[in-house]
């Protein structure tokens, strides 16, 4: 029975010694990892942003970090070089909770699961449409024609994916889809120079309104190269000319033969080159 007391003592004057090591020696009991190269010098000094019990406080932050200098001057008041992006929004922020970004031990990975990643909730109303006030603009061919503001396109949780819609373009833009977009390879991409908007919508590539059948089936010998029928890539008219069995000689005689005065426009009739063109009552081509 003499050994209780004995063993509870011993516990407790541990206990007592731990608990005086680390308010003597917190740096080296309880530290979660060492601090980042700013703040390298408070190594040893914990008690310069902890307070017991409590833990770490934005206003023992500030005492240090001037809100209104933050991004802008150091602690000691030398100013900050300009930058090409501009960190200085620390006084657009709703309320000054250090503690919800940031945490300066480089500690293990447990110690950062109780991180807040920054949120753009934070930043005033006033200031969260001004996106170039602290990231700097895209380059790239589709952020050089628009001129609004990130927010049309991007959420603010993440840059990626966006919800681009096309009419945010000036109009001179519109026409320009390879100014943005790779040209497609296929067979009958390449052959033509003309607007993708004859044949696409700027809501989705596919399905494209483009039927040929509807017009003219390709089909056999019909099936060539656009410019065989569009010269000078003008797609909005044709002419059967372009190949050697259609001289407009032999066509314009071989109908006036058939009492067809009207032959300009050939797929009226002959939509089909598979088909026979359909004739009237009287046993002659339909004009």
């Amino acid at each position: 029975m003499k050994k209780r007391p004995v063993l509870l003592i011993v516990i407790a004057l541990n206990l007592v010694v731990l608990v005086a090591l680390a308010f003597a020696y917190p740096h080296l009991m309880v530290s979660p990892g060492p601090l980042v190269k700013g703040h390298a010098e408070l190594a040893t000094d914990c008690f310069a942003c902890h307070a017991a019990w409590r833990g770490a406080a934005s206003e023992r932050c500030t005492e240090c970090h001037a809100v209104a200098d933050i991004g802008l001057k150091t602690t000691k008041g030398v100013p900050i070089p300009a930058r090409s992006v501009k960190v200085s929004f620390h006084q657009e922020l709703t309320e000054q909770d250090c503690m919800a970004c940031h945490s300066d031990h480089q500690g293990p990975k447990l110690t950062k699961s109780s991180r807040k990643p920054f949120s753009h909730g934070l930043l005033k109303a006033s200031v969260q449409d001004q996106c170039s006030s602290c990231h700097r603009a895209p380059k790239d061919t589709v952020h050089r024609d628009v001129k609004l503001e990130c927010r049309q396109c991007h959420g603010s949780k993440a840059w990626k994916p966006a919800h681009f819609d096309h009419e945010l373009l000036a109009p001179a833009v519109l026409d320009r889809c390879q100014s943005c977009h790779n040209a497609p390879t296929d067979r009958l991409h390449r052959q033509i120079r003309g607007s993708c908007t004859s044949c696409h919508k700027t809501g989705a590539w596919k399905p494209a309104t483009f039927d040929h059948a509807k017009y003219f089936v390709l089909d056999g010998d019909h099936d060539a190269r656009c410019d065989t029928c569009h010269t000078n890539n003008d797609y909005s008219r044709y002419t059967c000319y372009g190949c050697h069995e259609h001289s407009q000689a032999k066509v314009r005689a071989e109908h006036l033969e058939e009492g067809i005065r009207s032959f300009e426009n050939c797929v009226e009739c002959h939509r089909d080159p598979r088909a026979e063109p359909e004739k009237d009552g009287e046993g002659r081509e339909r004009d």
